[in-house]
This record gives structure tokens, C-alpha cells and sequence, in this order.
């Protein structure tokens, strides 16, 4: 009987280990056969956007944390595919900042040129996974939702690759409950437009908040003030973007922080991360961790220690994103066909717990970005990826730390040279504050022609 393969999530993670498969198939290999459940209707996990917040259509809670006008907060050359390039997918060069429809459409590029469709369920999430120690295989329940019917089959293998950007972390401060505005994660923030005119309140000082709060200046927000925890994120904010140590209380429509000092609100937005969740796994299967770069229990950050037979695509903390998941969908796929031999229990626990001590030590962005190209390519050195030159994205990265440095509402106005190609990109036709349409068709405008 044919090796079954279960791989749960169809966004960038799950498309990879699709891909990682193709690949080998196209080399001659017998691979195994590959089912993926996907809860929502079209793949590309958080890159497909939806207008819903809170439950979704089939009354589940929304999977997705996109909203309009987002645009990469990062060099579009630091993620590309090795074997597949913008230059292939777009048929010419491109801005190195994709707003996130060109992003989607990349991505789903690969995978329909692979014609990888016929392996996903659509609209069906999958509600429990267990393992039986008689069988070692697997039994995934999923729930085919246009049919609302529920069903059990048996694989022996399972790849998690349904992301930990879609369960919000949500803390409680004093007076929220009475508070006379709006309060919403991050994860239901979808247009930056509703707070034109209003004075913003972020909490957070990560990713989400800096370009949260990004949106809210360019889309007309009266003011921004961030609240830190930590320390501040410490660019050169316009003059209306404040930031502050942490929120205290709400009294009515004021906010009071550490330092003593107060602000008259609209809206709170809390960008204050999220959890890693799978309430589809048994507790003998379930990652848990906070959002680490070296998540322990994973052998090379992919496969689970205390049963092999289960892999996790990207659940690590990222700077690198889909290059680093095709990275670890190959290695995952090499171990299920048996290519890659795993060591003992204690020599994969030694293994990362060295890498744990590493990031231990990390104190900055940049050590972090160099901790995680050295992860990838130890990835890659093992498998038949195609493969890209580590320095050069680091290098990329390290540009890009710089250009924010500079100016946190022009970065995304700066080109980089493709690591795959050589080609450098091209300046967008319009700077990113001034370019309100986030539409692939306004994008890929050139010189006011509009794209084919």
C-alpha cells in the first residue's frame, strides 16, 4: 500500500512542502501520496484576504490577518523561490516592495504552474489528529465544509503547516471594559481608513505595530502613539506618532502610561502578537512555544522529536519567510521518503539545544537575520533545493535595517538585485505614501500603461 502523507494549511508553508514533492516527482522519484486540507477556499493562507473578522462564513473563527493596503515590510528579494523567480512569474522585473495582492499572485504562480491543485481539499479544516502506537499512523478528521460532512482517513506521515499568525494574543488593561471606543487586535484590523481623522493608540512595538501604525499615518490618522513594554522602536516617527512606555489603565477615553503621562484616544489597536495554536493535535503532538527562533522539540526546526513521523513548516520567529519554508519542506519531504536518516533522540535534543544556546545571545535584528540564514542553509546543504546564496539576502537584510533606520515611511521607496537573476529591480513608479491604491493592476502600471 502507498505512503500517505497529510499535509494540513495550503498558505506559503503547506504550498512548499506541496512543491518540495513536485519536485521530486519531476525527477523521477515515487513519492508518496499527498493529500492537503485547507480550511479556507483558495490557497495561500494569510496572503488571501478576507473581509470577515471574528467567524468566518461557515461560523469558524477567521484564519486570516491581512488587511487592506498592506504592502511587504520587507525586500521581495529576501523571500524569493529559488526555482521560481518574479522574473519568470510577472515575465518582467518588478518593484522589491509587492503589495500583498502581487504577493498572493506569486505565490499561487508556482503551485497552478505545477498544477498542484488536485492534491488540496478546500474548505476543510481539519479537527483532530491522532496516532495510534499499534498502527504508527496517523488518523486526521477533517470537515468537508461544503458538504458538511465530517470524516476520518489514515496516513503515516503528517506535515503541520497551518501557520501561528491567526490566534490572537490578547491581554487585558485596566478600564478596557469601559472603555468609550474602539478596542481590536491586529488580527481584525482590515482598513486603515476607518481611523482617518481619529487618535490612534497601538500597543506593541513589533512588526505589526510599526506598520499598523504606518498604515494609520499614511490613510490620514490626527495621531499615533505606540506603547512600548520593552524599549521603544526607536525610528525617526513623523511628528504626529509618539511613543510612550506601557499603558496602564483607560479612564473613559484616556489612556495613562508608566511615565505618567496621559492621552485622549479613539481606538486601541493591540499588535501583541500571537499563539502558537492546534487544537486539531493531541497534546502528544502539539508544539508549544512562544514565538522563538529556535522553537525546541523541533530536529532542524521541522521535525518532532517525540514522533518523528510528524513534521512543522514554519514555526519559527521570521525574517526569512517562503524561501526559508521551502528550505524546511525539502528536509521534511528527504525524511519522509527516507533520504535523510535521523539520529538518535539525544543527538537531535543536543542538536538543539546548541542552537537554542546560540539564540540565547542574540541582541539585535542583524544577529538574528545572520542566525537565521545559517539555519536555512544548513537546511538546504542536506537537500536537492536549488538553493541561493545566504550573504547576499543577509546582506539585503542588512540594507533594508539601514534604509529604515533612515526613514520609516521611505524605506519601501528603495530597489534591491535579485539573488536568483542578478536583475536589479526597479524604483516604483509612485513613493509608498503617496501610492494609495493597493491593487496588482495599479502596481504593475508602467509609465501610465496599464499591465496586461
Amino acid at each position: 500500500m502507498n505512503t500517505r502523507v497529510a499535509v494540513i494549511g495550503a498558505g506559503p508553508s503547506g504550498l512548499a512542502q506541496l512543491r518540495a514533492f513536485k519536485s521530486a516527482a519531476d525527477k523521477g522519484a515515487e513519492i508518496p501520496e499527498i493529500v492537503c486540507f485547507e480550511k479556507q477556499s483558495d490557497w495561500g493562507g494569510l496572503w488571501n484576504y478576507t473581509w470577515r473578522t471574528g467567524l468566518d462564513e461557515h461560523g469558524d473563527p477567521v484564519h486570516g490577518s491581512m488587511y487592506r493596503y498592506l504592502w511587504s515590510n520587507g525586500p521581495k528579494e529576501c523571500l524569493e523561490f529559488a526555482d521560481y523567480t518574479f522574473e519568470e512569474h510577472f515575465g518582467r522585473p518588478i518593484g522589491s516592495y509587492p503589495p500583498r495582492a502581487v504577493l498572493w499572485d506569486y505565490i499561487k504562480g508556482r503551485v497552478e504552474k505545477s498544477g498542484l491543485r488536485k492534491w488540496v481539499r478546500f474548505n476543510s479544516p481539519v479537527r483532530m489528529v491522532t496516532f495510534s502506537d499499534e498502527t504508527k499512523k496517523f488518523t486526521v478528521t477533517a470537515h468537508d465544509r461544503s458538504n458538511d460532512v465530517t470524516y476520518s482517513e489514515e496516513f503515516d506521515n503528517v506535515v503541520v503547516a497551518s501557520g501561528h499568525f491567526s490566534v490572537p494574543n490578547v491581554p487585558y488593561f485596566e478600564g478596557f471594559s469601559t472603555f468609550n471606543g474602539r478596542i481590536l487586535h491586529s488580527h481584525d484590523f482590515r482598513d486603515a481608513m476607518e481611523f482617518k481623522g481619529k487618535d490612534i493608540l497601538i500597543i506593541g512595538r513589533s512588526y505589526s505595530a510599526e506598520d499598523i501604525g504606518s498604515q494609520c499615518y499614511k490613510y490620514g490618522a490626527k495621531s499615533i502613539t505606540s506603547s512600548y513594554r520593552s524599549k521603544p522602536m526607536g525610528f525617526k516617527w513623523p511628528e504626529n506618532w509618539k511613543e510612550v512606555p506601557l499603558l496602564q489603565k483607560v479612564v473613559g477615553k484616556t489612556a495613562h502610561f508608566k511615565d505618567g503621562t496621559t492621552k485622549d484616544v479613539d481606538a486601541i489597536i493591540l499588535c501583541t502578537g500571537y499563539l502558537h495554536s492546534f487544537p486539531f493535535l493531541t497534546d502528544d503532538l502539539k508544539l508549544k512555544t512562544a514565538n522563538r527562533m529556535w522553537p525546541l522539540d523541533l530536529y532542524e526546526g521541522v521535525v518532532w522529536e517525540k514522533n518523528p513521523k510528524l513534521s512543522y513548516i514554519g514555526m519559527q520567529d521570521q525574517f526569512y519567510t517562503f524561501n526559508m519554508f521551502d528550505a524546511q519542506a525539502w528536509f521534511a519531504r528527504d525524511v519522509i521518503m527516507g533520504r535523510i536518516r535521523l539520529p538518535s533522540a539525544e543527538a537531535m535534543a543536543a542538536h538543539g539545544a546548541k542552537w537554542r544556546a546560540r539564540e540565547e545571545t542574540l541582541e539585535d535584528a542583524e544577529q538574528m537575520i545572520w542566525f537565521q540564514g545559517d539555519y536555512t542553509k544548513e537546511l538546504m546543504d542536506q537537500t536537492d533545493y536549488p538553493g541561493f546564496d545566504v550573504e547576499a539576502v543577509n546582506q539585503t537584510f542588512m540594507e533594508w535595517e539601514h534604509h529604515k533606520a533612515e526613514d520609516i515611511m521611505s524605506f519601501r521607496d528603495h530597489s534591491y538585485r535579485s539573488l536568483m537573476t542578478g536583475t536589479m529591480a526597479p524604483l516604483h513608479h509612485t513613493p509608498w505614501l503617496q501610492a494609495l491604491d493597493d491593487s496588482m493592476e495599479s502596481y504593475l502600471e508602467v509609465k501610465g500603461v496599464a499591465a496586461e
